[in-house]
């Protein structure tokens, strides 16, 4: 099994995020806290990085912080910018996002899309379109 420890040490250093917790299954997620006083703490759930699909689900939630949350007018687009930087960061730290990540993106992508398309989302971004629900 490989060893991703110093890519999450960095990640943490880097982005200024903090684990709240290690999850046993295959999801995550990203907040910030602001308190009154300025300060303000990333944190992150998410499952320890020990395989490639583990480690793009940490990276996609780091990615959450290193873009930014209001950064895009709609959640779906965060979540497709939040996979795609999570690619990038894999492919430049020398890790090759295999065929479980690229499936583990596009399901995530069409749920995201799909729940959009549920709440009533007036017009869907271009790259987003190949994620839309197909007609039975």
């Amino acid at each position: 099994m490989p060893d991703y420890a110093w890519i999450v040490e960095g990640m943490k250093q880097q982005h200024e995020v903090r684990i709240r917790r290690w999850r046993r299954n295959m999801s995550g997620c990203a907040w910030s806290v602001y308190y009154r006083d300025g300060r303000k703490i990333n944190w992150i759930e998410c499952p320890y990085p020990k395989t490639p699909i583990s480690l793009s689900i940490f990276l996609h939630e780091v990615g959450h912080h290193a873009i930014g949350f209001n950064r895009y007018r709609t959640r779906c687009q965060e979540e497709y910018h939040a996979w795609l930087w999570a690619i990038e960061s894999m492919k430049q730290l020398g890790v090759p996002a295999d065929a479980k990540v690229a499936r583990r993106f596009e399901l995530s992508m069409r749920y995201a899309v799909g729940k959009a398309v549920r709440r009533g989302i007036r017009s869907l971004p271009q790259p987003l379109e190949q994620f839309l629900p197909r007609a039975a």
